[in-house]
């Protein structure tokens, strides 16, 4: 309950008809300032539909000054919010924000805190396959040298994903392969990432690439094109606290290999 009186008083201190009072231009508030507050709050709660019936007679419409002081000033612990006097304030105060009781603040806010939650972790996701991405270009970048160590943030090490993607890459650093990057001949896109499954240990999603890669053999200087439109389907895992890629299914994996042995 401490956070949510937290977060109580900072949306007291937010709503409008404080702010565009004298009290939305003092920093700390004084006994005069929590008057001036108690009278503010009675103008909205007398006007309130919530307390245009039975519920005005059972918990009242005006909070005193001092009972308002005291609010903001002390610092509540849990066992506080089962004084009964306590909670008809809390719920007046939260009738003055604009719901219907103290119950009513407190699941809307778990509400918004459930969704931004939700948001902030597809965001991650979504960003963890840009990341791996450009750690994959990056990876290209330094043929023929076989550096899997840019995925440890990115992908689980003893996931089928790595283990493919490494013996499909070191079989071309073996042959010397070189990614052409002057020019910008190569690069790479990635766009519309969408989440297909999002479970609480489990996502997967799908995304559009674009790549366009030269390689050039070392010692031949003969050249070899990926240039591949395609979708990829990430699976993602949590495990203990930690979220990375675990597989992968691309279509087009290992083609260039494919490739060259046909050769």
């Amino acid at each position: 309950m401490k956070t949510i009186y937290n977060s109580i008083r900072e949306e007291v201190v937010k709503h409008s008809k404080v702010r565009n009072s004298v009290l939305g231009n003092v920093n700390e508030w004084k006994r005069s300032h929590y008057i001036i507050l108690s009278e503010i709050i009675k103008e909205e709660l007398s006007e309130s539909e919530e307390l245009k019936g039975v519920k005005k007679f059972e918990i009242g419409n005006t909070i005193s000054h001092v009972t308002l002081q005291r609010f903001f000033e002390n610092d509540y612990q849990d066992k506080t919010h089962s004084d009964l006097r306590f909670l008809k304030t809390l719920d007046k105060i939260c009738i003055f924000l604009g719901y219907k009781d103290l119950n009513d603040y407190i699941l809307s806010v778990r509400g918004i805190t459930q969704d931004k939650q939700e948001q902030d972790e597809h965001s991650m996701m979504t960003q963890m396959v840009y990341d791996y991405c450009a750690a994959a270009f990056e990876f290209y970048k330094l043929f023929p040298s076989h550096n899997t160590e840019l995925f440890k943030d990115l992908v689980f090490t003893d996931s089928p994903f790595l283990e493919r993607a490494s013996q499909f890459s070191k079989e071309l650093c073996d042959k010397d392969f070189h990614l052409v990057t002057k020019n910008n001949r190569s690069n790479y896109e990635v766009f519309d990432i969408n989440i297909v499954t999002d479970e609480p240990d489990k996502k997967i999603l799908e995304s559009q690439e674009f790549w366009n890669l030269l390689f050039k053999v070392g010692e031949t200087g003969e050249e070899h094109f990926v240039n591949q439109l395609n979708t990829q389907i990430y699976f993602i895992r949590k495990v203990g606290d930690t979220w990375k890629i675990w597989d992968n299914y691309n279509p087009d994996a290992g083609r260039l290999n494919r490739k060259i042995e046909t050769l």
